[in-house]
């Protein structure tokens, strides 16, 4: 190729976290670039030297590892993304922040912006963290150094501070509690104690002995379709395909009739969202009425399951959990609950997931996560073809443990030198993310459950914790590299509350877009996305091969950003920190990186420079690793669990030692409708004013608010319902019997509401959705028609319960919450609110940073 055309790779997965995927080529002429496209293996290694793995199912159908990469859609658009008309193009100051004046936080989330220098933001940053530090101490600093975005290392979007701050003396962590994971982490990890965050631990192999000698799966609230796409391409839908190939009976239990499903189901079992408890209790009741379990292997296996059927068989508090209580409760027919229970009695079923969905990261989503352990132990859990199966987060923290599928030789490990947040970390000054606007708001704040980060051990959950903590003054500045809380987090609408509040004396984001907590910021610093830097990457998320990519920089910087690296550089200049906190050139810490990575005595480094990627070969033998849980199924003293007992807990003695009184998470699993925290039923009253349960999926065409601004994803039927301002609303789906009660259509704009504030959405009629839920994809951009109150894209996050999880697991609320809608007139709304409605905006794009920029020289 010419000096003006080349080819580099990227990892473009958006975990964040360090944790590489979705490996493409990307092809650059004259500096732009042409297109993205999958990577061949085999372009510069021979495909024989990877060791190609091969799995034959039971009836001779053979899965084979694909020849090149699996992007998905998000990937081969995202130069559309980086080129984006939100991008941030200079450093910018809100026009009514004065430092030395009146600071005006009422405004933030209304002001608009005026364009700086490099020189002065940076500067101003430092002048505030050293203010910050001489009149309340570094505590007073709250550092958001975590969430779902490019994964980068030495320009890692996600904790580049941590190093300036701690030699300026330290500073208050948000803390990321396991948000994908909310049911399993405070739940089902004092079932059955699996480590790292509560969902089966050890799966080695579990795909194989699923089609080898499985012949059901149930894939509960997931979709493998859709929310991989950012995490791992598209090979959990080829799993999908192959299942169906190797004559794996598929039932998907969902709300919605979601895009896996659509195409792989079998057997579709619409349920009301947040009602899964009641189905599985159902379940349960059935085995034990029926005799269709092993009641010696079971007790053999497990402590506690005389007080679970004391539960389910109505003893405790005079409801037997029969089919017929449950079906009116979730929607489904009670004859069908009992097919499906003596189905599953009758064959060897796994349950899959895709970090759990809804049924995860609802109100009191301890109890189903628990309630699945039972139900998966009541039939033999490690039995030929019985298990729990993640379709993502395979690998996870790179434990070879947590991956089902053929393992590589090793993971590539790039710790030495990345310069993100490790989310295994236990920090000293810290606040749960689902906490912040209380902390900021309203301190003290008190909860139980420990440092509430992903990984840790269910003891930690027993921790009691406040904030602050004696000799902190509480939250006055924040610094904020991943600034998307509003439209990731539970109860939005009051963090944008607090990001007004006046105990926030300065607020610095640094982010390649204009969107969400930047507009609510007082010095906003344009950074590049990966496409723009030299950097080194790791892809363990494939499922093909792992890979150790030498990522060249593809592009110049877009606009005058800097990476997050070097914008952390230029304010530890100013701070006089530069040589302390800089340990060495791009070029030394790449090289650094490889030589810690575990492939280094696999190639060369300088073999590894000139191909720019390493395939990591099949380990040897993998067939033979272990098969997940299948000797612990064989004999249970072959292994214990990470539970007090060592075993299956039906009755968990932590929490009955902790928390004996705790009626939203007692120590038998319950089905719990609402309560003291939630009242997020359609069997409470408040379902009177708010009839419909919200189900918000991740969305398929974006992560998070990852892509909300890509033209190519806009542009698909799916993605936006344009209403008749020409404004591209989020689609709420409905089921057509629902329609007609509150009379609205297809293309319909609508308010959907309850008392925490309200959105706005179009109408999709389907009967893909069951009647008494709707469904509005999470993640769309900001974009208030008052701050606090309403939004125009909508956010739904901004409505989701403040709530956390339960009184005692601080975790997210973010789905299955109780909402109204009704149709409303755009142009009467317009008359209503001029300004918000009169606003720069590009039907392409949506939201642009043109709208909130209002002198370019100043």
């Amino acid at each position: 190729m010419s000096d003006k055309t080349k080819t580099v790779y990227k990892s473009l997965g958006l975990c964040g976290f360090g944790l590489g995927s979705n490996s493409a080529a990307v092809d650059v002429k004259d500096g732009k670039i042409v297109r993205i496209r999958p990577m061949h293996y085999g372009e510069k290694y021979n495909i024989e030297d990877m060791r190609p793995w091969k799995i034959v199912a039971r009836n001779g159908a053979v899965l084979e590892p694909k020849t090149k990469t699996c992007p998905s859609p998000l990937q081969y658009g995202y130069k559309k993304r980086v080129y984006s008309k939100n991008r941030i193009p200079f450093p910018l100051k809100r026009v009514d922040w004065d430092p030395d004046g009146d600071r005006h936080p009422e405004t933030r989330g209304k002001s608009k912006y005026v364009r700086i220098s490099w020189d002065e933001a940076t500067t101003i940053c430092a002048n505030e963290i050293k203010r910050i530090k001489e009149t309340y101490g570094m505590e007073a600093l709250l550092l958001q150094c975590d969430g779902h975005g490019e994964s980068k290392i030495l320009h890692a979007a996600h904790g580049c501070e941590q190093k300036l701050l701690d030699l300026m003396g330290g500073y208050t962590l948000q803390a990321r509690q396991p948000d994908s994971w909310e049911g399993w982490t405070w739940g089902a990890k004092h079932a059955w104690g699996m480590e790292p965050v509560g969902k089966q631990g050890h799966v080695e192999n579990l795909f194989m002995d699923i089609v080898q000698n499985g012949d059901c799966l149930i894939m509960w609230s997931g979709d493998p379709e859709t929310t991989p796409w950012g995490w791992g391409g598209m090979m959990p839908g080829v799993l999908e395909s192959f299942l169906t190939e190797a004559g794996i009976f598929q039932i998907f239990i969902t709300p919605d009739l979601n895009y896996a499903a659509a195409a792989h189901a079998d057997k579709w079992i619409p349920i009301l969202p947040n009602t899964d408890a009641a189905l599985q209790c159902a379940i349960a009741y059935t085995w034990i009425k029926e005799g269709l379990f092993d009641r010696e292997w079971v007790e053999s296996h497990s402590v506690g399951f005389d007080w679970f059927e004391h539960y389910i068989m109505g003893n405790e508090d005079g409801v037997p959990k029969t089919p017929a209580w449950a079906a009116p409760i979730c929607g489904i027919p009670a004859r069908q609950i009992k097919a499906l229970a003596r189905y599953w009695a009758d064959h060897a079923v796994s349950i899959g997931h895709c970090a759990g969905g809804g049924m995860i990261r609802a109100a009191y989503s301890s109890e189903p996560a628990r309630l699945e352990v039972c139900l998966l132990t009541m039939q033999q859990l490690g039995k030929p073809g019985a298990g729990q199966m993640n379709f993502m987060d395979v690998g996870l923290f790179g434990i070879d443990d947590i991956y089902p599928m053929p393992r590589s030789e090793c993971q590539p490990d790039l710790n030495s030198v990345y310069h993100g947040w490790a989310m295994l970390t236990t920090p000293t000054n810290f606040i749960p993310k689902t906490l912040i606007p209380q902390a900021i708001m309203n301190p003290p704040v008190h909860w139980s459950g420990g440092h509430v980060i992903a990984g840790l051990p269910a003891e930690d959950q027993f921790i009691e914790w406040d904030f602050p903590q004696p000799g902190c003054p509480g939250i006055h500045m924040i610094w904020t590299d991943s600034p998307c809380w509003q439209t990731c987090w539970n109860g939005g609408n009051e963090m944008q509350r607090a990001l007004r509040h006046p105990n926030l004396e300065f607020i610095m984001a640094q982010h390649p877009w204009m969107e969400n907590d930047c507009l609510f910021a007082d010095i906003v610093l344009p950074t590049t996305t990966k496409l723009e830097v030299h950097d080194i990457s790791a892809d363990l998320y494939g499922l093909n091969y792992n890979m150790l990519i030498h990522e060249e920089q593809a592009i110049p910087h877009v606009g005058d950003s800097l990476s997050d690296w070097e914008c952390v550089i230029a304010i530890a200049e100013k701070l006089g920190l530069r040589d302390e906190y800089v340990e060495g050139t791009e070029e030394e810490l790449i090289k650094k990186g490889f030589d810690n990575s575990g492939v280094q005595d696999m190639i060369s480094y300088e073999e590894w420079m000139e191909k720019g990627y390493y395939v990591v070969p099949t380990a040897e033998n993998w067939e033979n690793d272990r098969m997940h849980l299948r000797e612990w199924w064989k004999d249970a003293d072959a292994e214990k669990f990470n539970t007090p007992t060592g075993k299956v807990e039906f009755y968990s003695t932590g929490l009955a030692k902790h928390y004996p009184d705790d009626e939203e998470r007692p120590p038998v699993p319950h089905f719990i409708p609402y309560g003291e925290s939630h009242q997020e039923s359609l069997l409470h009253p408040r379902a009177k004013e708010y009839p419909y349960l919200l189900i918000t999926n991740h969305p398929r065409w974006r992560v998070h608010a990852n892509n909300d601004d890509n033209t190519w994803m806009r542009e698909f039927e799916t993605c936006k319902v344009v209403g008749p301002d020409g404004y591209a609303y989020e689609p709420i789906w409905i089921n057509p019997v629902d329609a007609v009660k509150v009379n609205v259509k297809n293309g319909d704009i609508v308010k959907m509401y309850n008392e925490r504030g309200a959105v706005l959405g179009g109408i999709r009629l389907s009967e893909r959705v069951i009647p008494g839920a709707i469904y509005q994809d999470h993640g769309a951009r900001v974009d208030s028609i008052v701050v606090g109150e309403f939004d125009r894209a909508g956010a739904n996050n901004l409505i989701c319960p403040s709530n956390t999880t339960s009184k005692n697991a601080p975790g997210e609320v973010t789905n299955s919450f109780l909402v109204n809608i009704d149709k409303v007139d755009v142009f009467e709304l317009a008359k209503q609110y001029p300004e918000a409605f009169s606003k720069v905006y590009d039907k392409a794009t949506g939201q642009i940073a043109e709208t909130v920029i209002i002198d370019e020289e100043a």
